[in-house]
């Protein structure tokens, strides 16, 4: 008995997934795989709630040459289909690239979940990557709270941090866009736009924050400036900003941090008028697009 099991650890990680060659038929195989298994790419589709969109090629084509050699190393996430075929919870880019390494088959951990369910694992799997810029993270956890209905406790429980730190990320988001391309782009840091966040006012945000990036102010200088603020005689706010109804800045800014971009809504006569989006290059553009869809 000792001697049959390390001949069976020796065999490493195919020893741990079950060997679905022996089924009939794709449903036969879904009805009895349980834990991991290996499946056939081919039988896998994409997650429709997949918040990430964008994949890059280089970065695959590096990881599908890894792959080559050393197999896919940890499992991608699956849910079974009525059809017999499988759905994609996470790790599409493993996907992606084990079929750019033209694999035919690889290993899955079958997970029972409704479509809410899908949509949360894959924002967590997101939100844990380590190129995410802050407005990304913040625009993750938005998502969470709307799409999954979490509540502030539950989302810090979800994705491991503390409230407060959710609560600043959040913070953001309520930023003029002007700060949060800034933010985007790593021109400031966190640290800063937590310290913008505490103005409520948009002018202010903006006057603070141009004075910031002329000086070049690190967080503890931004933070003396901001306790101490006072706005401008001649501020840099437009007319029309200032003069805007109440109800439709809210509206504005609630597309500016929607859409992570500069909006401009210009009322004019009998309740018409135009929304103008601003965009810094056409990558911009089509981020944006997307947003809109």
């Amino acid at each position: 008995m000792m001697s049959k099991r390390k001949e069976e650890l020796g065999k490493g990680i195919r020893a741990l997934l079950r060997d679905m060659d022996a089924t009939d038929s794709p449903a036969a195989a879904a009805a009895t795989m349980t834990g991991v298994s290996e499946i056939d790419v081919a039988a896998v589709e994409l997650n429709p709630y997949q918040p990430r969109t964008d994949f890059d090629p280089v970065a695959l084509d590096e990881l599908a040459a890894s792959i080559r050699i050393h197999g896919v190393i940890q499992p991608v996430t699956v849910r079974r289909l009525e059809s017999g075929r499988f759905q994609l919870i996470s790790g599409e880019r493993r996907l992606r690239a084990a079929r750019l390494a033209g694999l035919k088959r690889i290993p899955a951990y079958l997970r029972a979940t409704n479509d809410q369910e899908m949509l949360e694992i894959g924002l967590v799997e997101n939100i844990q990557r380590q190129d995410l810029n802050p407005l990304e993270i913040a625009l993750h956890y938005q998502r969470l709270l709307d799409e999954c209905g979490l509540h502030h406790d539950q989302l810090a429980d979800r994705v491991g941090k503390n409230r407060s730190t959710v609560t600043n990320y959040l913070r953001v988001l309520k930023l003029i866009p002007d700060i949060q391309q800034a933010l985007r782009q790593g021109e400031i840091s966190l640290g800063h736009a937590k310290v913008f966040s505490g103005l409520s006012d948009p002018v202010a945000q903006l006057d603070l924050f141009r004075r910031a990036m002329s000086a070049g102010m690190n967080v503890r200088r931004l933070e003396q400036e901001a306790a101490h603020y006072k706005p401008r005689k001649n501020s840099t706010a437009s007319p029309s900003k200032k003069s805007m109804r109440p109800e439709i800045r809210r509206l504005q800014d609630e597309l500016s941090s929607k859409l992570s971009a500069r909006v401009l809504v210009q009322e004019g006569r009998q309740g018409k008028g135009q929304v103008v989006i601003q965009y810094h290059s056409e990558d911009d553009l089509y981020r944006i697009a997307e947003s809109l869809r």
